[in-house]
């Protein structure tokens, strides 16, 4: 026979237990919804060149695409960017800092923009992707990385591919 104090006990664990994978599960669930937001590139170009230390930056300009009925925001976009088939460098867009009620909210079935600085810097090579971004010329742009998209209960790291001109 088990005394008062443990049935107690055991309960409170089996009902904590029960919690946390109710929890789990919800926080879970959303996880589908959250992996059809879309990411894409809107625009690139140049802000500012420093002909001196031969270093350039870009406005790298993402639109992301909320269709579900789920409100999320972003956190970090990690990306290598590729000018006609080169790799230019890497950039690194992050909001972890501020907490989630501050951020720039992705509504459902809305577009949210979000912009940020590339630092291009001329190196032998890509001395000529770098002239022809700063002269204007055509130049299709890939860029490559990983998006984290947080919801209030769960956050997905999403792989994105696109190409822009």
């Amino acid at each position: 026979m088990v005394s008062k104090g443990k049935a107690v006990l055991i309960a409170a664990f089996v009902g904590l237990g029960g919690l946390m994978l109710f929890f789990y599960l919800y926080a879970n669930s959303y996880q589908p919804q959250l992996e059809q937001i879309t990411i894409n590139v809107q625009s690139i170009k140049v802000l500012d060149v420093n002909k001196i230390t031969n270093h350039a930056d870009l406005q790298v300009k993402y639109v992301l695409y909320n269709p579900t009925t789920v409100t999320s925001t972003i956190s970090t976009i990690n990306y290598d960017l590729y000018a006609n088939g080169q790799d230019v460098g890497q950039g690194h867009y992050d909001v972890e800092d501020i907490p989630m009620t501050g951020r720039p909210a992705l509504f459902p079935a809305s577009n949210m923009t979000v912009t940020d600085k590339f630092d291009l810097i001329k190196s032998d090579n890509i001395a000529n992707i770098y002239d022809a971004i700063l002269k204007g010329a055509p130049v299709k742009y890939e860029v490559k990385g990983q998006v984290t998209i947080e919801s209030t209960l769960t956050m997905i790291t999403k792989d994105f591919d696109v190409t822009l001109g």
